[in-house]
This record gives structure tokens, C-alpha cells and sequence, in this order.
């Protein structure tokens, strides 16, 4: 009689490094035995690998964990966990919320988890009303964690863990912990498996992550991990999110310009462009401080493509500082923004600031912040129109078939007729228009055309 197979089903919200984390909790369940699951019914533990830097997503968590509990009134013996930043945040919410949580596990925990679901499998002394619970901040990630990556093209290493900035509305210092860099040699380590294994791409992850090296008692900053990660042979590109402008350095612009395998793409989240908003933020740089490293890494890099965040509505913000931000916009021209209307989250100092902007005047602002946006956008890609760019195919086109899509190495998405698969290739293409979402071309030799 065949033994019935263990299945796992594990979900993600929020960011990459949620996403990458996700990959560490599939390794560790495989390593127990598990295989992945198509749907939550079909497993035997399912796992909510969670975010709460916005509202959105903590609020899918909670609907989610709704559904789950008549799942779990049908099948006792599933296992429930809730992993990642809500984890951390707001377990005893969780626990009140959703008392059939099996475990509550923080971003700095998984090394713990085969064991913790073990003993949940084993009836350990939990009860189904007391959710174990692994939340220590301050633990020290290990190396060599088993990881389950999906096949691929490009692959997340993380290099640095948590953040030590405490922006007045983010929630990230007190779900990842204090920043913490992981050494030179395992990510280079790490790299080179990778390699080995046939990704051809690479994002070095961190919520600071050009704060890298800051914490260790070594002569290395991140312009230097950027040098050692281009010397791995069978990397063809290398990637990075996010960064500080503070920690944006003259050697950081140079280094993105000077190495071959670097990509020209810079994500330098402004949140605002008014000085007193960033001041009360808590971002500890001014708007012409910022709009000078801009001007700086257009000047250093050719080609550039400089992408950002946005916050809309933050506490105290008046219709002119709003207004400031539409002329910074303005100004710089971003490639792409990420815009969101301020939320309050737990434990942040903003969530105590008074004078807060009603929400209908949130949306407005984020409503006029988007069109601006979405114009200017528009009009840098249609600019390329004529130009060949060498683009790696990520896969087929999502929307339909015939065609693959790809990215450019200023991180631009391009779609392009094509009758063969060329996943993982560098495919020369001649762009022929641009609009919001990004770029359509052909094939520059015409020999991947239908």
C-alpha cells in the first residue's frame, strides 16, 4: 500500500523578500517531506507567509484565515501558520482572531520551523486554542537553510537582514529586527550555486540593502559586494532593491556604472517632496539632497532608470507641501513609482501623529499623483521607440500567445513576437512602442519573429 504523500501550500503577500522567504519555508517543509500543493484543500499544512507594511494585505491575511477556519473544522489534523512580518507584529491579534493557528512564526525563525512543525504533528503541548509561537527579532539567520526555488532565470539573495532606519510610518524595524549583513563569502557562496544551477540573474535583496557592511566589523560597503557578486562567472546580470538615498554613495554610483554585470536601474524611494514631510518621516535627507544624488546618478550612469516610492496623505500634510511633491515628480521624471495613500500601522510612531488627512482627500491626491505619473511614464518609454535593447526573456507573454516578455537592463518590461521559447536568453530587441505598463518591439534580427 503506497504511503499517502505529505503536501504543503504556501502563499505569499507583500514584497520580495517575502517572496524569497517563502522560498526558504518551501525548502524546510521539503525537507519533511512535503510536496507542493495546487490548493489549500489539498495540503497538509498551509502557510500564510504575511506583510504588513500597508493595510491591504493584513486585511487579505485576516479574510484568508476565515476561509481556512472551515477548512480546518473539516480537517482537524491541517496544520495552520502564519509566518512573516504580521507574525511578528500582531500575534496576539492573530491568536484572537484566528485561535486554530497552529504556529506564529517571525521573518528571523525559520531555522526553527521543520522542528516546531514536528512536534505540532507529534501533539506537542499546544492546544488548538494556544498557537505555538517563534518570534525572537534578534536571532542570527543561518547559513545554508534548504531553500525551493521555482526554475527560472533569476533568483533573490538576500545580504542584508532587517532595518535600523525607524521612518516614522513603517513597520519593518519591528518585523525584521535590526539590520544585520550576511558575510561576503556566503553570498558569494551562494551566488555561485546559483550559477551552477543556471540562473543567470541575480537580486541582492535587503530593505537597506546599501547599507550593507555597516554593521560588521569588516572594510567592505555594498560597492564592494557589488564587485565580488560581478566576478562570478555565469552571472549575466545583478540586480538590487531597495536603497536609501542617504546610503546612496559616489562609490555605490560608480561601481553600478563601472561593472559589467551591474544593471543600470536605481530604486530610491522619495516618500515625499517636501522637507518638513520628510523631516516628520524621519528619512533624514532633504529634497535638494535627494534631487542632487539624482542629477549625480544620471550623470555617472548612462542610460540610467531611476524608480521610486511615494506616500500620499501622511500625517499633517497640507495641500502645498502636497503640491511640492507633484513639482518634484515633476522634476525628476521617474521611469516608475510605486504611490500608496498613508495607512497607519501598528506600533509606528506616525500611527500617534495627529492631524491626520481625511481619506477622501488621500485618495484625491493619490488619484492626481497616479495620472502624473502614469503621462510621464508613458512619454519615457515612447521616447525609445527606434532603439535596440537587449533584453533577457523572463517567459511567454502572460496575455497571449506568440509573443515572450522580458526585461530590459534598466528593468523595463518588454513584450516581442516570437514562434520559439527563448526563456533565459539575451535577445536583442528594437522597440517599437511604449506605454505605462512598458514596451513592445520586434526582434532586432528578425529571426525569433513569427
Amino acid at each position: 500500500m503506497t504511503e499517502k504523500r505529505q503536501r504543503m501550500f504556501v502563499h505569499t503577500y507583500g514584497c520580495q523578500m517575502n517572496v524569497h522567504d517563502s522560498e526558504t519555508i518551501a525548502g524546510v517543509l521539503s525537507e519533511l517531506g512535503y510536496e507542493p500543493a495546487e490548493r489549500p484543500e489539498d495540503a497538509d499544512v498551509v502557510v500564510l507567509n504575511t506583510c504588513s507594511v500597508r493595510d491591504k494585505p493584513h486585511r487579505k491575511v485576516f479574510s484568508r484565515l476565515g476561509e481556512l477556519r472551515r477548512l480546518k473544522e473539516r480537517r482537524p489534523e491541517m496544520l495552520i501558520v502564519v509566518s512573516g512580518c504580521m507574525a511578528q507584529i500582531v500575534s496576539d491579534e492573530i491568536k484572537k482572531r484566528a485561535p486554530f493557528v497552529d504556529l506564529i512564526v517571525g521573518p528571523r525563525e525559520y531555522a526553527a520551523l521543520a522542528e516546531a512543525v514536528r512536534a505540532r504533528q507529534d501533539g506537542g503541548e499546544e492546544g488548538p486554542s494556544r498557537p505555538a509561537e517563534l518570534l525572537d527579532l534578534h536571532r542570527i539567520v543561518p547559513e545554508g537553510l534548504p531553500e525551493r526555488r521555482d526554475a527560472g532565470v533569476g533568483a533573490w539573495v538576500t545580504a542584508v537582514y532587517g532595518c535600523s532606519n525607524f521612518c516614522a510610518y513603517c513597520v519593518v524595524p519591528y518585523a525584521r529586527g535590526p539590520e544585520r549583513s550576511r558575510l561576503p563569502e556566503d553570498i558569494v557562496d551562494e551566488v555561485r550555486r546559483l550559477a551552477d544551477a543556471g540562473f543567470i540573474e541575480v537580486t541582492l535583496l535587503g530593505q537597506n540593502v546599501n547599507a550593507y557592511g555597516a554593521d560588521m566589523d569588516l572594510d567592505i560597503d555594498f560597492a564592494d559586494l557589488l564587485a565580488l557578486v560581478n566576478d562570478v562567472a555565469g552571472i549575466e546580470r545583478i540586480r538590487f532593491t531597495t536603497s536609501h538615498p542617504k546610503d546612496c554613495s559616489e562609490k555605490l554610483l560608480r561601481a553600478v556604472a563601472d561593472l559589467e554585470n551591474v544593471c543600470e536601474h536605481l530604486h530610491l524611494p522619495l516618500q515625499s517632496g517636501d522637507d518638513e514631510v520628510l523631516g516628520r518621516m524621519n528619512r533624514r535627507y532633504t529634497l535638494g539632497e535627494y534631487l542632487r544624488l539624482i542629477d549625480r546618478a544620471r550623470e555617472v550612469i548612462s542610460g540610467v532608470a531611476i524608480t521610486t516610492d511615494m506616500i500620499v496623505g501622511f500625517p499633517g500634510e497640507t495641500p502645498e507641501q502636497f503640491e511640492h511633491t507633484l513639482q518634484a515628480m515633476e522634476r525628476i521624471r521617474f521611469d516608475q513609482a510605486f504611490m500608496f495613500k498613508y495607512n497607519d500601522r501598528p506600533g509606528v510612531a506616525a500611527a500617534n501623529m495627529s492631524d491626520k488627512v481625511p481619506e477622501p482627500e488621500k485618495q484625491r491626491r493619490l488619484e492626481r499623483l497616479v495620472g502624473l505619473q502614469n503621462e510621464m511614464g508613458r512619454a519615457k518609454n515612447r521616447a525609445l521607440a527606434g532603439q535596440c535593447v537587449e533584453v533577457l526573456v523572463e517567459g511567454p507573454d502572460k496575455r497571449r500567445t506568440g509573443r515572450m516578455q522580458g526585461r530590459t537592463r534598466a528593468n523595463k518590461l518588454v513584450v516581442f513576437p516570437c514562434r520559439t521559447s527563448l526563456k533565459g536568453s539575451l535577445v536583442d530587441v528594437t522597440i517599437t512602442g511604449g506605454y505605462v505598463w512598458g514596451l513592445t518591439g520586434e526582434p532586432a534580427d528578425g529571426a525569433a519573429a513569427p
